[in-house]
């Protein structure tokens, strides 16, 4: 038996449930969060027998990294130098892998799947992300609610960690319970119908391309979303504000700000930050205003914008990249995810925001809180590039949104640029057609001409760098799960080089 292991539990779970929330996330402003990492980091150095030889390697002296300017002097971690190059034991405090109780694995999405031991403590942190969507977003303090875990379940990340951190919610005396039918979409409808109505409120937690899918299917197959109040916890992709409106009209939500919320989330240290109905209300305002939007972020793309916990997860920019550093079961120093993004305090977003004549706090009833926003645009390598103008993803998403069109189509497709007989580049989007719906030339031509009005509208590069006969995307429809583009099962790639 460890006994430390076990008064680490009692003290970090006594802890949790006994914080209120709004204290919890007042504490950055009385300690110090570079201080905090500081501490982190001298921690770590004692404790992790990989971090000693990294540092070793590098000739570092734990003792020399005194201030904030020596441990930005520090070399960024990579699952390359650092993760890969020494056994799972060795990342952990002491070298011992039986500190941790739970083991989860990373998608694997840009190589080989990684796997990331954790303990109940690193949970109880991570916790209170969910804790601020649920309180201050949901009102679940005072409702009875139904959290639905639509994420995939088994070893990766995202199923079991989230069920656990909602029931820690529910130990802490939230009304809240909690049913895993994972991705199963029989399941998932067979749950809400039979138990929604039981419940104040329906939580569906998952992927956003799966969650609009299982709320299209569910409103062919006659189910009336609205009777059962639903609310929606995303993580995983950027998606636009008319998506959001879009999925929340079908469900009968009419409060933008307080009825869904996305996470900023990754395998390697849990959720590292939320949105918040601040950052929604803010989010919303830059997409009416890509002027705004592109001054404030400088790129014609709207990024996904939460709040974050200093003291919880210190992030810092490189190179127009985030690093991050925070404990857990491998506690973390300034890590490098490669998220395209960057980082604004709360006073200079609403300095920004006041000098565009917005003032987000006004429309809010709940939910603000003075903590720093990391603004996410995901990986560079997402993008295709086309005349020299940078074409996202997300602005051809905002294209497929549009009335109608949206009616046609699943939201899913591929961009890429391709050359014709002739070898003229010219701008492809192979589009999924929602069950049901069959290709015709018209909706082609309505279908690329969306995309373009929105390409004009969101990416000044795409208006002034691409000659005006090269502007219209050649678009291609194709069936529900076409084995080519859109296999079912597969993670979805929305770009090809």
């Amino acid at each position: 038996m460890n006994e430390e292991q076990n008064q680490r539990s009692i003290t970090a779970f006594q802890d949790f449930l006994t914080t209120p929330l709004n204290a919890r996330l007042e504490k950055w402003h009385r300690i110090s969060p570079e201080v905090n990492t500081l501490e982190l980091f001298h921690s770590v150095a004692t404790t992790v027998p990989a971090y000693q030889l990294f540092l070793k390697e590098y000739g570092i002296k734990p003792a020399t990294i005194q201030t904030l300017e020596d441990f930005q002097q520090l070399p960024l971690l990579t699952k390359e130098n650092y993760l890969r190059r020494y056994p799972l034991p060795e990342l952990c405090r002491d070298g011992k892998l039986e500190t941790c109780d739970i083991i989860a694995v990373s998608s694997g999405s840009t190589g080989k799947p990684t796997f990331w031991p954790r303990f109940f403590t690193d949970e109880l942190e991570i916790a209170t992300r969910f804790e601020q969507i649920f309180h201050d977003s949901f009102a679940a303090d005072s409702k009875k609610t139904l959290a639905v875990i639509c994420f995939t379940l088994g070893t990766w990340v995202g199923g079991i960690y989230t069920t656990n951190c909602c029931r820690h919610l529910a130990s802490k005396g939230y009304p809240l319970t909690v049913i895993t039918p994972g991705n199963n979409q029989t399941e998932i409808f067979r749950v809400v119908q039979e138990l929604g109505q039981l419940f104040e409120q329906v939580v569906l937690l998952g992927y956003p391309p799966f969650i609009k899918n299982i709320i299209d299917i569910g409103i062919a197959q006659g189910i009336n979303w609205q009777q059962y109040n639903i609310k929606m916890v995303f993580a995983g992709e950027v998606f636009s504000e008319e998506w959001r409106s879009l999925v929340g009209a079908r469900v009968g939500a009419n409060n933008p700000c307080y009825d869904s919320a996305s996470l900023y989330g990754t395998a390697d240290a849990g959720v590292l930050g939320n949105e918040t109905p601040l950052s929604i209300s803010i989010r919303r305002f830059l997409a009416e205003n890509p002027d705004a939007a592109r001054t404030l972020f400088g790129e014609s793309r709207l990024p996904t914008l939460v709040q974050y916990d200093p003291l919880s997860r210190f992030f810092e920019v490189h190179d127009g990249t985030l690093l991050f550093s925070g404990d857990n079961g491998i506690p973390l120093i300034r890590y490098h995810i490669s998220d395209n993004g960057g980082l604004i305090s709360y006073d200079e977003m609403l300095e920004f925001l006041a000098e565009w004549g917005f003032n987000p706090g006004a429309e809010l009833s709940r939910g603000v809180h003075n903590l720093p926003f990391v603004y996410v645009f995901g990986r560079s390598h997402f993008t295709v590039s086309y005349f020299g103008a940078n074409i996202y993803p997300e602005n051809v998403t905002v294209g497929l949104e549009q009335p109608t069109i949206q009616d046609w189509v699943t939201g899913k497709f591929v961009l890429q640029v391709k050359e014709d007989i002739d070898k003229n580049s010219f701008l492809s989007v192979v589009v999924e057609l929602a069950p049901g719906i069959e290709e015709s030339e018209e909706k082609q031509t309505a279908i690329a001409t969306a995309i373009l009005s929105q390409l004009l509208r969101l990416n000044s590069e795409f208006a002034n760098y691409i000659p005006v006969e090269y502007q219209l995307p050649q678009v291609t429809l194709k069936p529900t799960g076409d084995s080519e583009y859109f296999p079912v099962g597969v993670k979805h790639r929305y770009t090809r080089k």
